[in-house]
């Protein structure tokens, strides 16, 4: 949609994102249906190289990579975006693809942060038992924005609210 067709629309965005297409024919990112938090992001693989976690690079010729199990890769997605200060783009993995491809995001939910000026990209893992195929187009992943505070530190003692002892998912409780 075009920002001028909603404002005349009566629609208000609570937030604009600047798009940059990096190759013709690239969309931004969309939600799949009216209600939904994320906004599908596809594969953009068209002879382009793909890095894996072992220093390899695979050139996508045909418009498809293959992911061995175990296999971690930076999928390019065409783009460049300018969020607005104080907003991150959260990347999650589409639980399709998760699912029935068996891939993950090892970070998940990866961020970008809004000061970030290169193309985004995605690192997936497959964490399948044969390798993955991953074609061009292919929804596989989805953006959920989400605001975040930008806090003062002040140097202090601090002094515990609780009796609560323990960490790492512990309260101490026997």
């Amino acid at each position: 949609m075009s920002l001028l067709r909603d404002l005349k629309a009566g629609i208000v965005p609570s937030m604009i994102v600047v798009f940059e297409a990096l190759e013709q024919g690239i969309e931004p990112p969309k939600p799949a249906t009216t209600g939904s938090a994320g906004y599908d992001v596809r594969a953009v693989l068209s002879g382009r190289d793909v890095h894996l976690s072992d220093g390899a690079v695979q050139r996508a010729d045909n418009g498809a990579i293959s992911l061995p199990p175990g296999e971690r890769a930076l999928i390019p997605l065409g783009f460049k975006a300018q969020l607005p200060r104080g907003c991150e783009a959260q990347i999650r993995m589409r639980s399709s693809s998760a699912l029935h491809l068996g891939l993950i995001i090892p970070n998940a939910p990866a961020t970008i942060d809004p000061d970030y000026p290169g193309e985004w990209m995605v690192l997936i893992a497959n964490i399948g038992r044969q390798a993955c195929c991953l074609t061009h187009g292919e929804r596989f992943a989805q953006i959920v924005f989400a605001s975040f505070l930008e806090p003062t530190w002040l140097h202090g003692i601090v002094t515990p609210s609780s009796e609560r002892r323990g960490g790492a998912g512990s309260t101490g409780v026997d």
